[in-house]
């Protein structure tokens, strides 16, 4: 588990230690960011010592500056997954709650997110940077007032970072949004960040079975059968499966995907990601094409 000393992860350390006793162990991220997290991190262990659950501090070196949220983010998984994978952990668990859902759907809904975005942080999901090691976020239904609740029945203080209250932080700002916003309820957003998740799934469902159905190629190509009046948004997952045939490394989304799939619809040649597209007819065709040489 992800704990960083805060309400949230505090709560999920005590849960899970009482709920699974001999079956945890917590990881805690120091980013060299602020001279308060070296003894957060402290705390921890000191907390984990008394409960049993084995415990490492994972110290990184980052610099203040642009974007460090996101950059901060990407280290701190990436620590964490190198660390599960040493201590040959099956999974890694974060204490992500009802609240946090409610603002991430209002952060994707403000960069108009489609199915997909807007089913928000799914309960069992993958580590950003390694897909096989699962992420769990367990307290998806928990409120951040009944973590801390959880907190203080056991006595303890959790740790405070002023960066959970600065508004130059997107995430901040939409917090303290929803909070003045006494009319939004974060229990039915989530609630349809829920249904969403089902609806991405029901989308999943369908363009995979067309795609196997209407799919033929090899590793430089292949033919897409496309019916007639095939709906956009089950075109471009219909999209995404032959990038990812042809280069499972290629995951073009969004606008880019889009752009494509138009272009395809209209009739025309067009090229995404080294593959090159023709949406003539019923059948589709796509070809790999080298890179453009230079010099």
């Amino acid at each position: 588990m992800a704990v960083s000393g805060g309400p949230d992860s505090t709560a999920l350390l005590l849960l899970a230690a009482a709920h699974a006793p001999g079956r945890v162990a917590v990881a805690t991220v120091d980013h060299g960011l602020r001279a308060e997290a070296a003894g957060e991190a402290v705390a921890v262990a000191a907390l984990c010592a008394r409960l049993g659950v084995p415990h490492a501090t994972l110290r990184l070196t980052m610099e203040a500056g642009s974007a460090i949220q996101a950059r901060a983010r990407a280290a701190r998984y990436a620590a964490l997954a190198a660390w599960a994978r040493a201590e040959g952990l099956v999974a890694l668990a974060t204490a992500h709650h009802l609240d946090d859902q409610a603002e991430t759907l209002a952060m994707r809904l403000n960069r108009g997110a489609g199915a997909r975005g807007l089913a928000g942080m799914r309960a069992v999901a993958t580590v950003p940077g390694d897909p096989a090691l699962p992420l769990l976020r367990p307290l998806l239904g928990w409120r951040r007032a009944e973590l801390a609740a959880v907190v203080r029945a056991c006595g303890l203080d959790a740790a405070d970072d002023p960066s959970n209250r600065d508004p130059r932080f997107e995430r901040v700002r939409v917090r303290q949004g929803l909070a003045e916003a006494d009319w939004i309820d974060p229990a039915g957003w989530a609630m349809s960040a829920q249904h969403l998740d089902q609806a991405d799934a029901a989308l999943d469902w369908a363009a995979q079975r067309l795609f196997e159905a209407g799919w033929q190629g090899d590793g430089a190509g292949g033919t897409l059968a496309v019916a007639d009046g095939l709906p956009q948004a089950l075109a471009l997952r219909l999209l995404e499966r032959v990038l990812t045939a042809l280069d499972p490394a290629a995951a073009p989304r969004g606008a880019e995907l889009a752009r494509w799939h138009a272009a395809l619809a209209a009739g025309q040649v067009a090229t995404l990601a080294g593959l090159r597209g023709e949406g003539r007819g019923a059948h589709w065709h796509f070809v790999r094409v080298p890179p453009h040489r230079t010099g």
